[in-house]
């Protein structure tokens, strides 16, 4: 292992994880003496924490790319965006939960294990030693776990039992894959991993990397950790589920591309042909599933698996063409911004549990269901939203990585994905009458629906600006 150099140990360097940490320890404490009606402070205080935290991430994207902490944890373009989309992406969810949590017993509880669980997140995507690595995801592991079972009803209950069951399986499979990495590499610092395992033995490479990608993709939500996903967000609160589905996968899939492009770059495996691999299984799987589902949660909770497999195509090419990196970041932005604004809805609607539910929505809240429309045909790829220009330079890397085969059977799978998306905007449109209880609204929630819609279009219309800002090179 590295030995820490005492030169950049500077906390500074971490100021976004050290805020969003400081803010759930504080707001622990608050929460103690404060009377239930102000709990809503500690709420405030964890907003406050992540707009700070997306400042202080934006003013770092100015510095070269560096590390800190020994070479333990890395400052680079990659971990800057990360910060930015875990960080806004948290400020959504708290945005969503605190009208629900009002004046709620356990008020305090919910913001701080949001903020650990995020600080998680940010940990995963900055992470370039295998150890650090392993305490982010145990951290963004844990405080989910209870987070999903925060109601404590039997839906709630058995979510977070099967979250949890899944999570420690696969967490001992990954810390077994870490000690075969650092039997066969003598490190577990990325830079000296690279080097070392190059020489490794191939075998011995693989079948810890094998254990280690079956972990993080716990994280992602994609196959094969995807068994969790479906049962953990039909049975967690709208905002929990929100939270399952977008903050642990941003964290994840960035720490996937570092593995790719550090560690294993040079390593003698056929790590791109795996990778690709599963990009197809989750893609396809989560298609195919998604196609028979009545719960909107449940069909969300599929969704979000397919778009593993989406995002994993710059994954699969990382390090064979120059678009990899702009389009992974650009993408997880993209479906972070989408994919909040239909939960948004969902949270909007809280009596509306079924596809059935949502029929005459146009006529009750037209506003509404024009958020709908935009965040489900932008997760599939229309334009001029987000995900189009996030797919579309997806689609452009694997060919530019000589991966055509890979961005074929993708646009296959998203024109598949069309049907089941518009299984659900139908009846809202076509249908007369209320099948289900649309109206009751949360105004909070239907905001912030709104607000995602417009922000995932002007994304995708300036997208442009944005890729240029993205690249760069990771940290040393």
């Amino acid at each position: 292992m590295n030995e820490m150099t005492g030169m950049n140990e500077n906390p500074l360097n971490l100021l976004p994880e050290v805020l969003l940490a400081a803010s759930a320890v504080l707001g622990l404490l608050l929460g103690a003496w404060l009377p239930r009606r102000r709990q809503w402070l500690t709420g405030a205080l964890a907003g406050a924490a992540c707009i700070g935290g997306i400042v202080a991430a934006a003013i770092a994207t100015a510095g070269s790319a560096q590390t800190a902490f020994g070479d333990s944890f890395a400052i680079d373009p990659v971990t800057a965006t990360s910060r930015i989309i875990i960080l806004g992406s948290t400020l959504f969810v708290l945005a969503l939960a605190m009208p629900r949590l009002h004046a709620e017993p356990r008020e305090t509880e919910f913001y701080v294990l949001l903020q650990l669980a995020s600080a998680g997140a940010l940990v995963l995507a900055g992470a370039q030693d295998l150890l650090l690595l392993a305490a982010g995801y145990l951290l963004a592991s844990v405080p989910a776990y209870a987070l999903a079972g925060f109601r404590k009803d039997g839906p709630g209950t058995e979510a977070a039992l099967k979250y949890y069951i899944v999570g420690a399986l696969l967490g001992v499979l990954m810390l077994t894959g870490i000690t075969v990495l650092l039997a066969a590499g003598r490190a577990t610092a990325y830079p000296t991993l690279r080097s070392e395992l190059a020489e490794a033995p191939a075998g011995v490479v693989t079948v810890g990397t094998l254990a280690l990608l079956a972990g993080v993709l716990y994280k992602a939500g994609g196959v094969p950790g995807h068994f969790w996903v479906p049962d953990a967000v039909e049975g967690s609160p709208a905002p929990v589920a929100a939270f399952l589905t977008t903050i642990p996968k941003v964290g994840a899939l960035a720490a996937l591309y570092r593995l790719a492009a550090a560690p294993l770059a040079d390593a003698d495996l056929p790590w791109s042909d795996l990778v690709a691999v599963l990009s197809v299984a989750s893609m396809t799987l989560g298609n195919l599933a998604a196609f028979f589902q009545q719960d909107v949660k449940r069909l969300l909770a599929y969704s979000t698996i397919s778009q593993v497999g989406y995002l994993l195509l710059p994954v699969a090419v990382a390090g064979r063409t120059d678009l990899d990196q702009e389009a992974l970041l650009y993408y997880l932005a993209g479906y972070a911004l989408t994919n909040l604004g239909a939960f948004a809805v969902v949270c909007a609607l809280p009596g509306a549990h079924t596809i059935d539910d949502y029929r005459g929505l146009a006529r009750a809240h037209p506003a509404l269901l024009a958020s709908l429309v935009v965040c489900l045909l932008g997760l599939v790829g229309t334009p001029p939203t987000a995900v189009f220009l996030g797919k579309l330079e997806a689609f452009s890397a694997a060919f530019d990585g000589d991966y055509a085969w890979l961005a074929v059977v993708a646009a296959v799978n998203t024109v598949a994905s069309l049907f089941y998306y518009l299984r659900w905007i139908a009846p809202a449109f076509l249908a007369r009458g209320h099948a289900g209880d649309t109206r009751t609204t949360s105004r909070t929630a239907a905001l912030i629906a709104y607000g995602a819609a417009t922000g995932s279009v002007l994304l995708g219309l300036l997208g442009g600006a944005v890729l240029d800002v993205l690249g760069g090179p990771l940290a040393p």
